[in-house]
């Protein structure tokens, strides 16, 4: 009774893409803003205080360079759920279990 249509795919592969397009977007939001703080407040540290310069200055090339590691990480989850796309064989897994549920008359 029930089967895989293309329609029911297209759906799946079109919620997939709207959600990997969010993650993506929220990655670079999240990393612009990170550092944008991180650069804040070194520059406000170096106002009040600059004998500290190369220490802040070297603390935040380094917390940078964390942060610009999170985007990279997200892209590489994101183009897992691209091309791997586990919610497809969960999907069809789900419409076989149902068709076979009817066909034994359970449902």
């Amino acid at each position: 009774m029930y089967e895989m249509t293309p329609q029911m795919m297209g759906q799946i592969y079109a919620m997939t893409i709207l959600g990997v397009s969010v993650i993506l977007a929220t990655a670079g939001i999240g990393f612009s803003i990170g550092c944008g703080l991180i650069c804040d407040k070194t520059i406000e540290c170096l106002v009040r205080v600059p004998e500290t310069r190369p220490t802040l200055m070297a603390d935040m090339f380094v917390f940078t360079g964390f942060m610009g590691n999170f985007p990279f990480i997200v892209l590489a989850f994101a183009m897992w759920f691209l091309f791997a796309n586990p919610f497809e064989g969960a999907f069809e897994s789900v419409v076989k279990s149902l068709s076979t549920f009817c066909v034994l008359g359970v449902g």
